[in-house]
């Protein structure tokens, strides 16, 4: 798997989501530099999944597709004496 990279502006994001959560979810402050270790934890050890799910759902989506397509193709048939 590529190594995905965050710009600053992304990870800053990140970083708010993951404080915003602790605070109202779990009522524990994190702070700045506890919450970007967390989010190159999460990276590095789950990103590979959640990247990976994305790739099936990206494969099923275009299979779909292509299932479409074929159908397409098969409607547009002549009919001739050849058998299939």
């Amino acid at each position: 798997m590529p190594t995905i990279d965050f710009s600053k502006d992304e990870k800053s994001i990140l970083v708010r989501k993951l404080q915003l959560y602790f605070s109202e979810e779990l009522k524990q402050p994190i702070g700045q530099f506890d919450a970007e270790f967390l989010l190159d934890f999460i990276s590095s050890e789950l990103g590979a999944y959640y990247y990976n799910r994305g790739l099936y759902d990206a494969q099923a989506a275009l299979s779909a597709k292509l299932e479409d397509v074929q159908d397409a193709i098969y409607q547009l048939e002549q009919r001739t004496d050849f058998k299939r």
